[in-house]
């Protein structure tokens, strides 16, 4: 099947990555931009995991003020090398995570890091709900565990939806980028500030 340059140039402005890249994919997809779109995430998701146990200890601390100066992020973000620290690609990644976070107000960046006494007491209030709905015990549990993935995709920055393109989780975002960039890149931590708010 022949793909015309507009095929891919569709999925290249669509997705960042590379032209032949996309050129391979349009042809394993027989032409199909959505089923394009999805063998290339599966590709990145394979390319990000190889590189995931390589060190990143260049990249940059981004700051962000919301307009009206009354939210503020930092964020860090690591990479392998300055090279890419200095890539207008990486840099622009850093900024939309950094206006991300301003906008969702995550807990933590992954599901480790919150703190085991908060989900220990929202599986407690879960635990109560289920059973105010007269569900058999066999199932509490499974709703109990639905209902903490969800208190996890609203509150773990990596599985938020991301707010430039809900279709994906900045999870999704991450592994793309560092599949485009081609180095390892973490998502170090960050501090959300928000006026009048104590810490």
């Amino acid at each position: 099947m022949e793909i015309t340059a507009t095929q891919v140039k569709e999925l290249r402005d669509r997705t960042g990555i590379g032209m032949m890249d996309c050129k391979a994919a349009l042809v394993e997809a027989e032409g199909n931009i959505d089923k394009a779109i999805e063998i290339l995430r599966k590709k990145g998701k394979a390319k990000a995991e190889k590189k995931a146990d390589r060190t990143a200890k260049e990249g940059v601390i981004w700051s962000y003020i919301h307009p009206g100066n009354k939210i503020g992020v930092m964020v860090e973000v690591n990479c392998e090398t300055d090279f890419v620290a200095k890539n207008e690609d990486f840099q622009e990644f850093v900024k939309n995570i950094a206006m991300h976070i301003a906008a969702t107000n995550p807990a933590a960046i992954c599901r480790e890091e919150i703190d085991p006494e908060i989900v220990r007491k929202e599986r407690e209030i879960y635990l109560e709900q289920a059973r105010g709905q007269n569900k058999p015990d066999n199932i509490l549990e499974r709703i109990v565990d639905g209902k903490l993935d969800k208190f996890y995709q609203e509150n773990c920055l990596l599985e938020q939806a991301f707010v430039k393109d809900p279709q994906k989780t900045i999870k999704d975002y991450l592994t793309e980028t560092v599949a485009r960039m081609g180095e390892n890149i973490n998502i170090s931590r960050f501090v959300r500030y928000q006026l009048g708010e104590n810490q």
